[in-house]
């Protein structure tokens, strides 16, 4: 059988849209799962009933759409902050994520992807070695629950005029390293691997067995085939690793609307994986 990415996109594209509306959207134009950021589900996504729940997880199933995890954990409630000096804070931000970490496994289990700049860059005087650590101690106080959820956490490498915490690949996979954990991972995302030194698919392929999850964006936060990020090597590293995990759109210019996002991403995609040697 011909090697094939499975494709996703992040539902925030589709905000405003009634949640059937845009998953019945999604698998028509071509994709086999979703990704959702939950502050497009409720303000307080804890909040979110068991019934609610089991709506969402069976509207996806319906429409032919796998759910494929959670994004921008930390955007609402507003205020969280995973690692301020502020103890009663941190302790209610890290409650938050296991939160969401039942949340997800609700929606039928995958991946959680911790970007989350302002949420966990340095406040309150904090040093950049006692945010990464406090961080860190969070991820790994929060790994067996996830793991015991089938929900995996990702540590997503942001660019330093995001954060100041965690700015590159090889310090993702040193706190997934140091953490020891199978619930706790990383991810690679084109656009947020701007400051990266080395050729994004040398790193990819470094890397590889700490990656599981990829966000596919132009660099100018616009969707592929806008600009000129070259996709092909990335994607040639992950067939020829075997990849097996979801590629999944992420914009952040939503001026075009969804579906015209959507589907040239997803065609445009398609075209550049046909052209890598079989």
């Amino acid at each position: 059988m011909p090697f094939s990415f499975h494709q996703a996109i992040c539902n925030e594209v589709f905000q405003g849209w009634p949640f059937h509306e845009a998953c019945r959207r999604i698998r028509a134009i071509g994709y086999e799962g979703i990704e959702i950021a939950p502050f497009t589900l409720s303000e307080t996504p804890a909040a979110i009933s068991v019934d609610q729940r089991r709506q969402y997880r069976g509207i996806m199933a319906s429409e032919g759409l796998r759910f494929v995890g959670l994004h921008w954990l930390m955007v609402a409630p507003k205020g969280l902050h995973v690692t301020t000096p502020d103890v009663a804070l941190r302790e209610r931000s890290w409650q938050h994520i296991r939160d969401l970490v039942d949340l997800c496994a609700d929606l039928g289990g995958g991946v959680m992807v911790f970007g989350s700049p302002k949420q966990r860059c340095t406040t309150g005087g904090s040093t950049v070695a006692e945010a990464r650590a406090r961080f860190q101690d969070g991820l790994s106080e929060v790994s067996e629950h996830a793991m015991e959820s089938e929900v995996t956490l990702l540590v997503e490498a942001l660019p330093a005029d995001q954060s100041d915490v965690v700015e590159t690949l090889a310090e993702a996979v040193e706190i997934v390293k140091a953490i020891g954990s199978p619930a706790i991972r990383t991810m690679f995302d084109t656009h947020n691997a701007v400051d990266e030194k080395e050729p994004h698919a040398v790193l990819v392929d470094r890397y590889f067995e700490y990656i599981s999850h990829v966000h596919v964006n132009e660099m100018n936060g616009g969707h592929p085939g806008t600009a000129d990020y070259d996709f092909k090597p990335v994607l040639e590293v992950l067939k020829r690793r075997g990849y097996c995990g979801w590629v999944s759109l992420e914009a952040f210019n939503f001026e075009p609307g969804a579906e015209k996002i959507a589907s040239e991403s997803l065609a445009y995609l398609e075209s550049e994986i046909s052209k890598i040697p079989a």
